[in-house]
C-alpha cells in the first residue's frame, strides 16, 4: 500500500492543538470530531478509519497521544522547541506510514517507536550537550497524568521537596546514555511492554532488561540523598 499525502491542514498535528468541544447527552463536554465520527470507538476502529483517510479519526488520534509524545520527547531532548517539532514530524509521518500498519492495535506501540528513533536520531545529530532542565516548574508540567505527583492539599514545604526531588530526577536522566534513557521512559514514564520497547530499540527483550536494570541503579544512586 502507498503512502497517505500530508493535507493542507497538517499544521494542526501538533503539540498545542486546538480541541473543539461540543456538549453530549449527559451534558459532558465531549471532542467535536466532525459529523459522523464516534470518538467512542475502540482504537482499533479509529486507526482502521484513520487508515482509509478519515481525517477525524486521525485527529483523534493526535488528541489522545500528542500530549504523551511531547513528553517524552522533552525529556529526551531537553529542548521545547525540538521537542515540538518531533512530535510534529512523528505525528506526519504516522499518517504517511499509517496504509503499511498491518494491526491497527499496535497503533500506541508504533507510534512511540518512531517518536523514539526521531529523538535519538536528534541526539545522535547534536554537535552540543542538552541543555539540562532544572526548573522544577518544567519537570511539574512534564508529569504523566496519574503519575508521580505531589498529593493534593499538600503544604508548600512538601510541594517544595517532591519538585526538588523531580528536578533531581531531571537531572539524573540526562545522565543516562540516550537509549538507556529512552528504554527507562518508554517503561517508567509510558508503560511500553519490554516487546515494544525492543523493537523501538532494536534489542531483545532480555536486552531491555538488562538496561532497565542499570538505568534502575543509576537512577537510586543518583536520587539517594532524597531517601
Amino acid at each position: 500500500m502507498s503512502t497517505q499525502p500530508v493535507p493542507a491542514d497538517a499544521r494542526l498535528w501538533h503539540i498545542g492543538a486546538k480541541r473543539r468541544h461540543t456538549t453530549g447527552r449527559d451534558g459532558q463536554r465531549m471532542d467535536d470530531h466532525g459529523r459522523g465520527f464516534d470518538p467512542d470507538l475502540d482504537e482499533g476502529s479509529i486507526v482502521a478509519r484513520a487508515q482509509d483517510g478519515d481525517l477525524a479519526a486521525f485527529e483523534h488520534l493526535v488528541v489522545t497521544y500528542q500530549d504523551r509524545l511531547f513528553r517524552l520527547a522533552y525529556r529526551m531532548l531537553n529542548d521545547r522547541g525540538e521537542a515540538e517539532d518531533t512530535v510534529q514530524e512523528s505525528l506526519i509521518a504516522s499518517w504517511r506510514g499509517l496504509p503499511m500498519l498491518a494491526d491497527v492495535n499496535a497503533f500506541d506501540g508504533w507510534l512511540y517507536r518512531l517518536a523514539t528513533n526521531k529523538c535519538l536520531d536528534v541526539l545522535r545529530k547534536r554537535s552540543s550537550h542538552a541543555e539540562n532542565i532544572t526548573d522544577p516548574d518544567n519537570v511539574c508540567s512534564l508529569t504523566e497524568a496519574g503519575a508521580i505527583r505531589a498529593p493534593a492539599g499538600s503544604d508548600p514545604a512538601h510541594e517544595a521537596e517532591w519538585s526538588a526531588q523531580q528536578a533531581g530526577l531531571i537531572l539524573v536522566l540526562n545522565t543516562l546514555p540516550p537509549v538507556q534513557r529512552a528504554c527507562w521512559l518508554l517503561r517508567e514514564m509510558h508503560g511500553l511492554t519490554y516487546a515494544d520497547i525492543g523493537a523501538t530499540l532494536k534489542i531483545s527483550p532480555a536486552g531491555v532488561r538488562g538496561m532497565l536494570a542499570r538505568a534502575r541503579h543509576q537512577i537510586t544512586e543518583g536520587m539517594s540523598q532524597w531517601r
